[in-house]
């Protein structure tokens, strides 16, 4: 949905959404390093958050009972879907119209959750938001901004939902 509402405004701009917008071939193996080293910084600054802040686990509760028991697959899938159309609205239609700020705002509300807890989880958004940001504006591209987030996001998703005990596993229907 969210990629459909980014396409919508361009398409209502007027504005093409050419190939190398989601990459640039001559600088390929360039992107893909920048991505995968800002996935595993975020990773490791949440790792290290884990380490040392009980709320983050607490957080990490919450985030699983909310997620549930997901399979490999489906937490990779989720991943990708959420990086590709998070990254489209707010790097390639919102960063170009609106300005860095605006776009990181927004990308922040998005991530909010119910009760304090989750601000943390906001925080951390930001961070990535911002980290991001610079990636697209450093690369002229997407591809480091959407790697960075699908590998931050699957690692996290299955993390989260291999807390959960298999009893809470949703039963497959009879």
């Amino acid at each position: 949905m969210l990629a459909l509402a980014g396409v919508g405004w361009m398409m209502i701009a007027g504005r093409p959404i050419p190939l190398d917008l989601f990459v640039d071939l001559e600088n390929l193996p360039r992107g893909l390093a920048a991505g995968l080293g800002a996935g595993a910084l975020l990773l490791g600054l949440w790792a290290l958050a884990r380490r040392l802040l009980p709320a983050v686990r607490a957080l990490e509760d919450g985030l699983a009972a909310l997620i549930g028991r997901l399979d490999p697959s489906e937490a990779f899938a989720l991943a990708v879907i959420s990086g590709l159309a998070e990254e489209f609205v707010f790097r390639a239609v919102l960063l170009s119209d609106l300005g860095p700020w605006i776009s990181l705002a927004l990308f922040t509300v998005l991530h909010t959750g119910p009760g304090r807890i989750y601000l943390l989880w906001t925080a951390f958004a930001a961070l990535a938001g911002a980290l991001f940001t610079l990636l697209v504006l450093w690369s002229g591209d997407l591809l480091p901004a959407i790697l960075a987030h699908v590998v931050v996001n699957a690692v996290n998703l299955r993390y989260l939902s291999a807390r959960m005990p298999a009893e809470s596993a949703p039963m497959p229907p009879e």
